[in-house]
């Protein structure tokens, strides 16, 4: 068994092409490998047909049979590792399961065979192998680039992995600091008794609710509730100011209904706890910045309401005097 380059003279004598300076077009500097084949062939002849191609530093490391080859996996990591697929012999196709359950899953596993590669190459990939290399055909610069874009794929996985734990993470602390800030919001207005508020004295206008616990949002009607659900929802996907009228409209409903600022913001952190919790996978910094846009606008609409009725309740409309009346009886 031999690679064609190291019987090619003619490929050997062909003046060297300048590599490109792109990332893509560099072999990697230098490559630890694994070279697991059965007791009838040695890798002698591999290390041989390497050597004859220096583009990479190639360390070739060399176990015989399947034990000895998984006790090395055991305890150390290569770059990658070549399985000898031996047709009356050692049959790496058997060996890669034990070879992918016994080291590490990021180690890429190329099996190098005589038969050809429209014969093994499915076959190989199914079995959990990252290529198959045909040993008579293949070069020794076409094995190394098969090496290489293997170490590659398996570097980009484990990005790809870390980056998909990270971002994961990043989302549940994301989740976990919106519901704290909820549940502080929520305590805040539990410990803000009636007389910590800086209300006028002799001027109602919740409605004689000042008594009334902060548990209160369940007594809403459930179509208000319903309706906020879908105002937040709205403003989550479009933002300030396109649905001012909305805004307004609910102000102007809460006032009337006698809901009061603190009672508002039960409702709106009742809502908003909902949200958050069955936002999943999905970040919750998103949805919190405008919710918090949401509940300031609300309760500016809601303060100018309850700020007119205060007005007239201190300045009640006088009727004017007609033309004509002025200064008479």
């Amino acid at each position: 068994m031999s690679l064609a380059v190291s019987t090619n003279s003619v490929q050997t004598e062909r003046p060297a092409r300048k590599l490109s300076t792109t990332p893509w077009g560099c072999l990697p500097a230098r490559m630890r490998i694994l070279f697991v084949s059965g007791r009838q062939r040695s890798g002698e002849w591999l290390a041989e047909s390497i050597a004859t191609d220096s583009a990479s530093e190639v360390l070739l490391e060399k176990s015989t049979g399947m034990a000895a080859g998984l006790a090395r996996l055991r305890n150390e990591v290569f770059d990658a590792v070549l399985l000898s697929h031996e047709v009356e012999g050692f049959d790496a196709l058997e060996l890669l399961d034990a070879v992918r359950a016994g080291s590490s899953d990021e180690q890429p596993v190329i099996v190098l065979g005589q038969q050809s590669e429209q014969e093994m190459t499915a076959v190989c990939l199914e079995s959990g192998a990252d290529a198959y290399v045909c040993a008579s055909t293949a070069t020794v610069r076409s094995l190394l680039w098969v090496i290489a874009r293997a170490m590659e794929r398996h570097r980009l996985l484990r990005d790809n992995r870390h980056l998909q734990n990270s971002q994961r993470h990043h989302l549940e602390a994301d989740g976990n600091e919106a519901i704290r800030l909820l549940q502080q919001q929520r305590k805040m207005l539990h410990q803000l008794d009636a007389d910590q508020l800086d209300e006028t004295p002799g001027i109602d206008l919740a409605g004689g609710n000042s008594e009334s616990t902060l548990e209160s949002t369940p007594s809403l009607p459930r179509q208000l509730v319903e309706h906020y659900q879908e105002l937040l929802r709205a403003y989550v996907i479009m933002g300030s100011g396109n649905l001012a009228p909305e805004m307004s409209q609910l102000a102007e409903v809460l006032a009337a209904s006698k809901v009061s600022a603190r009672q508002a913001m039960l409702l709106h952190l009742k809502v908003l706890e909902e949200m958050v919790v069955s936002l999943g996978n999905r970040s919750a910094r998103h949805v919190m910045n405008r919710a918090d846009m949401l509940v300031l606008e609300l309760m500016v609409n809601l303060a100018e309401r309850y700020r007119g009725q205060y007005l007239l309740q201190i300045h009640p409309p006088h009727q004017q005097w007609l033309p004509g009346f002025l200064g008479t009886g």
